[in-house]
């Protein structure tokens, strides 16, 4: 909780991949996402907007309120995970799919 005690992160191997208000309701996420397609998805989905606080090249903050299905909500999250991972050093990479 690097921002204080309402906002949790998730990291991977130090490096953001997701945060999410503690007590926003709806409940609000960020997630990372390539630029192009993050404007992708602000243009087709009225859940998604321009991160928050964040990059907006970047990042899109997805409000979560069943407009989209939770399926959908996981691939944007291990959309955002990946990501990450592929800017991490080859050796990192390789030592994350041994675990």
């Amino acid at each position: 909780m690097p921002f204080g005690n309402d906002t949790l992160v998730f990291k991977v191997m130090g490096k953001m991949f997701l945060l999410t208000g503690i007590d926003s309701s709806p409940l609000e996420i960020n997630v990372k996402c390539e630029p192009e397609k993050a404007i992708e998805l602000r243009e087709n989905f009225s859940c998604v907007k321009p991160g928050y606080h964040m990059n907006k090249q970047h990042w899109n903050t997805v409000t979560c309120d069943h407009s989209v299905t939770d399926q959908q909500l996981k691939e944007w999250i291990d959309d955002s995970y990946n990501l990450v991972v592929a800017s991490l050093p080859k050796k990192i990479q390789t030592q994350l799919k041994l675990l």
